[in-house]
């Protein structure tokens, strides 16, 4: 998590200085739940929520974390100083460190998460606009790297939103999964603190109580956040790849924007390079960096060890941070991309009518040639505009043996362009459903 791959509202989440605050709030909202079913006094729980105004010195508790090693006795000390050590001597009763330590990463994961969702909404808005404004923009499809068959720029940006619309679907579920929270004590048993204090802390923090917690949260819940999150980063670099092909010196039917006063090179002052979607590319690959030890992060020793500590501290901000810029950066480069339709068109014909070698095929099929002879009829003729750059329709009205089969005007019919885009409106209906 560094500050170039950052925006602000993410990083908050993150910060020291939110952590400790939601584990105030934890703490506060048990001791409130404790007064409320007569455990402590009133007025202890009271006096804790005194330091609400409070903004606790992240300075000062490293100092003592410095002394006692533990994170959360640090923390409660510092607390015990604005509160006073009486008055909060009922703090954190019947509780454990992991209890405060995963609820509040995962309020952290569901704040994350509502951030990623409004991203992927603004990403999906902008893939939804371009493939309106490109529905029937004409461009080869590829398959292999090779010219296939026409489509439209229209259907390449709608794959991509139906792509980031599932992803939306996965990060809600994703975010479902990690809204629970634990007040269970140790080894989870409710032992020394009553279920009733894990209801009242989870209602009051937007979280559903953990059915069974053992004395952590059930890791396998965070896994599936972070391979969810994995996900998304793919599907990123999937598009950002196809724009990287597409903005190639000797493809360049799109581009990424290109500021005033940018510069492509160091050296070469021609340059435009696309170096937003390579970064998106390597971004996506630190966001997939984390999913292997989400992972292995679910098999933990008996009730809890703390084997998955160093590695949530690491991939919970960074995966989440690094996420949040990739779809920001993703949705400009999207809503300012440069698309070149004539472009699109003289790439097509640069092997003049080839695309349309499989409408041939099945019409001389459909006219009583074997499918194998009809093969070798469309073949032969179609390599030669490989290794010639000749016109394939000039060449199959040549081919005595296709004419015999379609005639002329058969021949001549197979190479309407609309052919290939008469569904469009139909595959558009599907994916945006409006």
């Amino acid at each position: 998590m560094i500050p170039r791959y950052s925006r602000p509202d993410m990083v908050a989440i993150w910060s020291p200085e939110s952590k400790f605050r939601i584990w105030y709030e934890i703490e506060a909202h048990a001791c409130e739940a404790m007064a409320n079913i007569g455990v402590i006094p009133r007025e202890n729980a009271d006096a804790v929520w005194k330091a609400k105004e409070v903004e606790f010195d992240v300075a000062r508790i490293d100092e003592i974390e410095a002394v006692t090693k533990h994170d959360v006795i640090a923390f409660l000390t510092h607390l015990a100083e604005h509160v006073g050590s009486d008055e909060a001597r009922f703090v954190h009763q019947g509780m454990t460190s992991s209890d405060v330590l995963d609820t509040c990463f995962n309020v952290q994961l569901v704040r994350s998460a509502d951030i990623l969702i409004e991203d992927l909404d603004g990403l999906l808005a902008a893939l939804k606009r371009r493939a309106i404004e490109h529905k029937d923009t004409v461009r080869v499809g590829r398959s292999h790297g090779i010219h296939a068959e026409p489509t439209t720029m229209g259907l390449t940006f709608a794959r991509f939103y139906a792509e980031m619309d599932r992803n939306l679907a996965r990060l809600k579920l994703a975010r479902e999964e990690v809204a629970t929270g634990a007040i269970s004590g140790a080894v989870g048993t409710f032992a020394n603190i009553d279920p009733a204090i894990e209801e009242h802390v989870c209602e009051q923090l937007g979280l559903s109580p953990e059915p069974i917690s053992t004395q952590v949260i059930p890791r396998d819940r965070h896994a599936m956040f972070f391979a969810t999150l994995g996900v998304i980063s793919s599907s990123i670099e999937n598009v950002a790849t196809e724009i990287r092909h597409m903005q190639r010196t000797e493809v360049l039917e799109g581009a990424e924007f290109f500021s005033m006063g940018q510069k492509g090179s160091s050296a070469m002052p021609h340059k435009k390079n696309p170096v937003l979607t390579e970064n998106l590319t390597g971004l996506a690959r630190l966001v997939r960096s984390a999913v292997v030890p989400a992972l292995e992060n679910v098999a933990l020793w008996h009730e809890r060890d703390i084997s998955h500590s160093s590695v949530e501290r690491a991939i919970g901000p960074d995966a989440c941070v690094t996420l949040d810029f990739a779809l920001a950066r993703l949705t400009g480069v999207v809503d300012k991309m440069l698309v070149y339709p004539q472009n699109m068109l003289d790439n097509m014909n640069k092997f003049p009518g080839l695309v349309m070698s499989q409408r041939v095929l099945l019409a001389l099929t459909q006219a009583g040639v074997s499918r194998e002879d009809a093969y070798s009829m469309v073949q032969r003729n179609a390599l030669k505009v490989w290794e010639e750059r000749l016109d394939f329709r000039d060449l199959l009205l040549a081919d005595a043996d296709v004419v015999a089969a379609l005639g002329e005007d058969g021949v001549n019919e197979k190479f309407d362009m609309g052919y290939h885009t008469k569904h469009v409106d139909t595959i558009f209906a599907r994916v945006f459903k409006d």
